[in-house]
């Protein structure tokens, strides 16, 4: 069993870096991320969440020649048909999820539904530079609010409302956050993966 003291996360989003960072540091983990190795960028051609991930950690494990983790994660709207899904950070206009946000509630307005259901899905793939790999998935649902509210989080996270909450993603403190969204429940389980290997 390799011993992570230290992981690289494959990723360049400053908002999943600080998460990620928040989550393991209890566990003694050290989390690099893709501007700390000079990671490339990788062309996320895959159609699921999973095979998205898949591409960004192996690729990063062929790389530095040790195993490494990447996400891959979204907001899915029911009434959009799931969209943006998979193309989350690219329906935003250059990225720009201010822009991005103010698109969602128009496309969702023109649906003329009533139905603001919604969820963020996260899968976090861990790669070897053999190409093996484990997935651990995580979700959380909630509804799309009417406007933005908050500062806090990244992404969609001023609209999103999470089902037994009044406040969006971006009011809840970042640890509140963490116990309960898409991403902090795939880490649990990847966290749980790990202390069970080190206890092996």
């Amino acid at each position: 069993m390799q011993k992570f003291n230290q992981l690289i996360f494959a990723s360049h989003n400053k908002g999943k870096i600080s998460e990620i960072r928040d989550i393991l540091a209890p566990l003694g983990i050290k989390v690099l991320s893709a501007d700390d190795v000079d990671l490339p960028d990788v062309d996320e051609t895959g159609q699921t969440f999973e095979e998205n991930a898949y591409l960004k950690a192996f690729a990063a494990a062929k790389q530095q020649n040790i195993a490494c983790i990447a996400d891959d994660s979204g907001l899915c709207v029911d009434a959009m048909g799931g969209k943006p899904g998979i193309y989350s950070a690219r329906y935003a206009p250059n990225r720009d999820f201010n822009l991005g946000i103010e698109k969602l509630l128009k496309e969702l307005a023109d649906t003329k539904s009533n139905n603001r259901a919604a969820h963020f899905s996260c899968v976090i793939v861990l790669a070897h530079p053999d190409g093996s790999y484990k997935t651990f998935e995580g979700r959380v649902d909630g509804k799309i609010a009417a406007q933005k509210s908050g500062n806090s989080g990244f992404g969609y996270d001023p609209i999103f409302i999470p089902t037994g909450y009044t406040k969006s993603f971006a009011e809840l403190m970042p640890e509140e956050k963490n116990k309960i969204s898409h991403r902090g429940r795939a880490l649990q389980k990847f966290v749980n993966y790990l202390t069970h290997e080190i206890e092996k």
